[in-house]
């Protein structure tokens, strides 16, 4: 019986294969949604003032950031909790394949969402007149927070990891 429920569990990680497939969908849709954005600021780039422009073009760094991170999670997930992927010799490979632990993953995941949360925080910053001061208050707390929370997670991680 309990071999029975071991190999189970250890079966049931194969339920992730779908999740991180849908990840790939997400980013398809992501990458639709940026061309689509493209497309839509092409024909108006020279009626666009500068501010404007920085504003659209922040936007498509934020979802190339986002898309990154997908990426990431994606397929750094499926090779830590659910098998290996396996990619023939002379095809390109990613460099950090098989060498992000879900710990690393954490951080990178951390700083990703610092980064878009700062790009986030600068389009709400270039368009501060429009926006009240009680919620541009209430983002830069929630950026500072998610910069302590990953300065402290990679903190904690070099902690543990300079014990062993």
């Amino acid at each position: 019986m309990e071999r029975f429920l071991e190999n189970a569990m250890y079966a049931s990680r194969w339920l992730l294969a779908p999740i991180y497939f849908g990840l790939s969908l997400a980013l398809l849709a992501l990458s639709l949604k940026f061309f689509q954005e493209i497309f839509h600021i092409l024909p108006h780039v020279f009626a666009k003032s500068e501010s404007e422009l920085i504003l659209v073009l922040l936007s498509l760094i934020d979802m190339a950031l986002v898309g990154g991170l997908l990426v990431m999670v994606m397929i750094s997930g499926y090779e830590n909790f659910v098998s290996q992927l396996d990619i023939d010799e002379g095809k390109e490979k990613l460099d950090w394949l098989g060498k992000m632990d879900s710990g690393s993953l954490k951080m990178k995941v951390a700083a990703s969402i610092v980064a878009i949360s700062s790009i986030h925080l600068l389009r709400m910053f270039m368009d501060a007149q429009q926006i009240d001061n009680v919620k541009l208050m209430w983002c830069v707390i929630m950026h500072m927070t998610f910069v302590v929370s990953a300065f402290a997670m990679g903190y904690l991680d070099k902690l543990t990891k300079h014990d062993h």
